[in-house]
C-alpha cells in the first residue's frame, strides 16, 4: 500500500477533479504490475496496473491481490467501471486504503466487488490515503473547494510597501517552492488590487508541472484587459456585473448582496474547482480568514527585510502551527485551522 501511494503522487496536479489513485498487483510477494491515474480522462490506476503485466505473467492474475489506494469505481464517467475490470480479470482479492466519497462510488464499488465473490480489506493506511487526496475528500465531503492561504511578508509583518510599486519580499528559493504550490491546485486567486497594481502572471513557471486556472476577482470589472494574467491560458473573472466571455477570459457573476467569500466558494465549486491557492491581497486573504473557511495558511517571512510603512499583512487566528522550514533568510511557516 505505501507503493501504491508512491504511485498516486506522480499523478499530482494531473488528475483533478480526480482523485490521485495507485495500484498494485502482486502474487505470493511478488509485484507483477502496477499503475496508477496518469491524467484527468484517461485510464485510471487498476487499469494501467493490470495493463503493466508481462505477458509471461498473465496466467497468475487470476491468483493475485490487488492493492489499491482508494475504492474501485463502479460508474460509467469517462472510463468504464474499474471494479468491472477487477471481476472480469478474476482477481480474487482486493486491498483497499479508503472509501471513495464521491457519491457515484461511496461504497458502491466495494459492494460490487463483494457481490461478486471478490475478498475485500479495507483500512489499510487509510489516514494517508485520505491526506493524500485531501482535496478530493473536501471537496465532495464539504461541498467546497479546498483552501490554501499564502502570502510573504516582512519581518515586522509587512506585506507590501506604502507606494504602488511592487516589493519584493521572497527570495528565489522561496518562490521556487511558491510555483511548486501552483502547480499541485486547480486554481490560483487574487483580488484587484493585486491584479493591477503588481500585474502578476500567475502562471507556473518555476517548477515542472501545470499551471492552475487563473482565478481573478474583479467585483467592477475594473482592470483592464492588457494585463498578464488576461494573456495566454484561460482567466476566469469573479464579477457583481454581467459580461460575455471572449477569447481565453471567462466572466462568472456573483451576487452582490450575499456575504462576498461565500459567494467565491459557492462559484468556485459550481465550476468543478477542487481547490484554490489564495495568493492575495491582504483583504481578500483577511476575508477568508475572518470567514475561517480555509484549510491550510502557509507564510513566508523574510527575516532580513524590515520596512517602516506599508501594508499590514493578514491576521492569523484559531490557527495552529505544524511545522516550517528555514530558505535562506525566509522562514515558511504552515498553519492549520484550530477547528
Amino acid at each position: 500500500m505505501h507503493r501504491c501511494l508512491e504511485l498516486a503522487r506522480l499523478g499530482a496536479g494531473y488528475t483533478a477533479p480526480n482523485p490521485m489513485v495507485g495500484a498494485v498487483l502482486v502474487y505470493r510477494d511478488r509485484i507483477i504490475g502496477e499503475g496508477y491515474h496518469e491524467r484527468y480522462g484517461e485510464a485510471h490506476a487498476e487499469v494501467n496496473c493490470i495493463r503493466s503485466v508481462n505477458e509471461s505473467d498473465r496466467a497468475l492474475v487470476p491468483a493475485s491481490t490487488l492493492y489499491v489506494s482508494l475504492e474501485p469505481c463502479a460508474h460509467y464517467g469517462k472510463t468504464p467501471p474499474c471494479a468491472d475490470l477487477v471481476i472480469e480479470q478474476k482477481i480474487p482479492q482486493v486491498v483497499i486504503a479508503c472509501r471513495d466519497p464521491f457519491e457515484q462510488v461511496d461504497g458502491k464499488g466495494i459492494e460490487k466487488l463483494q457481490k461478486a465473490g471478490v475478498e475485500t480489506i479495507i483500512g489499510v493506511l487509510e489516514k494517508d490515503a485520505i491526506e493524500l487526496n485531501k482535496r478530493f475528500f473536501c471537496f465532495h465531503q464539504k461541498k467546497r473547494p479546498y483552501i490554501v492561504l499564502k502570502w510573504a511578508q516582512t519581518v515586522n509583518g509587512k506585506i507590501s510597501g506604502d507606494t504602488k510599486e511592487r516589493l519584493l519580499i521572497s527570495n528565489d528559493y522561496s518562490n521556487q517552492l511558491v510555483h511548486r504550490w501552483r502547480s499541485e491546485e486547480a486554481a490560483i486567486l487574487v483580488g484587484t488590487n493585486t491584479a493591477l497594481y503588481d500585474d502578476p502572471e500567475l502562471t507556473n513557471r518555476l517548477w515542472s508541472g501545470p499551471s492552475p486556472l487563473r482565478v481573478v476577482l474583479d467585483k467592477n470589472l475594473r482592470l483592464p484587459e492588457n494585463l498578464k494574467l488576461f494573456m495566454g491560458q484561460p482567466t476566469l473573472v469573479l464579477t457583481y456585473k454581467k459580461k460575455e466571455g471572449r477569447g481565453n477570459i471567462r466572466y462568472h457573476t456573483i451576487d452582490s448582496q450575499k456575504p462576498l467569500i461565500s459567494e467565491i466558494i459557492r462559484a468556485l465549486y459550481s465550476l468543478n474547482i477542487q481547490s484554490v491557492l489564495v495568493e492575495g491581497g491582504p483583504t481578500l486573504l483577511q476575508g477568508f480568514l475572518d470567514a475561517e473557511v480555509w484549510d491550510e495558511a502557509r507564510v513566508i517571512t523574510n527575516t532580513q527585510l524590515y520596512i517602516k510603512n506599508g501594508l499590514d499583512a493578514p491576521r492569523l487566528k484559531n490557527a495552529r502551527h505544524t511545522h516550517s522550514q528555514q530558505l535562506l533568510n525566509d522562514t515558511v511557516a504552515f498553519y492549520t485551522p484550530n477547528s
